[in-house]
């Protein structure tokens, strides 16, 4: 799949998760395999451009993390073009701007969904940022967007904003198939985005919402006709889900569940990509608040997840789920180790 002059290795994304797509949880995703493009956490386009040091961490990045793209949120009356350029001359090989986040904290600042509100507008403001990063890149770095339905069952604005998008300039729309009232409730709605699909020329539509197994994917492509896939929530714990993905498209079965053992071996290596790029604080926090994820494809890992959910250095982290790791692990199947935690629960 091609975004503007980019070329993916896979028509698999790593969605702009809010306050977990960072640094450390994209290397480990591409380190896993699979990922065609990773997404920065959403950013702040004013905090950006003021130096604060936490919109500076959620948009750090290195040559581990490519390509990777940059999503910027804010309204007509921010500064969203200067940061477009911002985060070109940052290491974004695309812009993509928020135009579908229903959290409160982004549309009561007249970002993210409430963009799908006004849509005339932001189309005016879309040529902007458009015009901004072309005039500085030569027309290198695409600009996309990523859209819901619409705010509300009445006003699905979807496909005629899609449409006006792709006239603007806009080199591809990532589209959840949700409205904004439905925030994460109900089931996303997989036909509608292919409505989206259906109204476009010639710019790929990319599909997000419910993607949780490998399985979702391909689902998703044939029942939509996108041409790729983007997953937020379902990567949380399961980040081999890209590279069971990648298998499944390339041969039609899905790349294998690591083994017990092997998820360890993730979480440490997890553990020491955010010793190594987070500071100590935030990641010894985002360990904590990871680790229940994790656990939920393990089986009875309670005392483990206990251990690291309260622990305050990586190292007590390590050794709790170094204990976990045993020989005979190797040889037994995700499965068997759900099926014995249905039996002791």
């Amino acid at each position: 799949m091609r975004i503007g002059s980019l070329e993916l290795d896979t028509p698999l994304l790593l969605a702009p998760i809010a306050g977990y797509c960072d640094l450390p949880f994209r290397i480990l995703c591409r380190e896993i395999g699979g990922v065609g493009i990773a997404y920065t956490d959403l950013l702040n386009c004013r905090s950006l451009l003021a130096g604060i040091p936490k919109a500076l961490y959620l948009a750090a990045t290195n040559d581990e993390d490519r390509p990777v793209g940059m999503q910027l949120y804010g309204n007509s009356e921010d500064p969203l073009p200067e940061a477009a350029v911002w985060a070109v001359d940052h290491g974004a090989r695309v812009i993509d701007i928020n135009m579908g986040c229903p959290v409160d904290k982004i549309a009561k600042k007249n970002g993210g969904s409430l963009l799908l509100r006004d849509c005339v507008s932001t189309v005016h403001l879309v040529e902007k940022i458009i015009s901004a990063v072309d005039r500085h890149t030569g027309g290198r770095i695409p600009v996309t967007a990523k859209i819901r339905l619409g705010w509300d069952p009445e006003h699905l604005v979807g496909p005629r904003l899609t449409r006006d998008l792709e006239e603007a300039g806009i080199a591809a729309v990532t589209v959840h198939g949700r409205t904004t009232v439905q925030r994460f409730s109900g089931t996303a709605d997989w036909e509608a985005i292919g409505e989206v699909v259906a109204a476009v020329r010639s710019i790929p539509v990319i599909g997000n919402g419910d993607v949780t197994e490998p399985e979702h994917v391909t689902e998703l492509m044939r029942i939509s006709g996108c041409d790729g896939v983007m997953i937020g929530r379902g990567a949380l714990r399961t980040p081999w889900i890209f590279e069971q993905a990648r298998v499944l498209l390339e041969t039609g079965t899905p790349g294998p569940e690591p083994s017990f053992n092997e998820k360890c071996r993730i979480i440490l290596r997890h553990i020491d990509l955010l010793e190594a790029h987070a500071p100590r604080n935030l990641g010894v926090k985002s360990m904590q608040t990871r680790i229940s994820r994790y656990g939920k494809t393990m089986g009875h890992v309670k005392p483990m997840k206990e251990v690291v959910r309260t622990a305050t250095d990586f190292d007590t982290m390590r050794r709790a789920i170094r204990a976990w790791i045993l020989p005979h692990r190797e040889h037994f199947s995700t499965l068997v180790d759900r099926e014995n935690h249905l039996q002791v629960s």
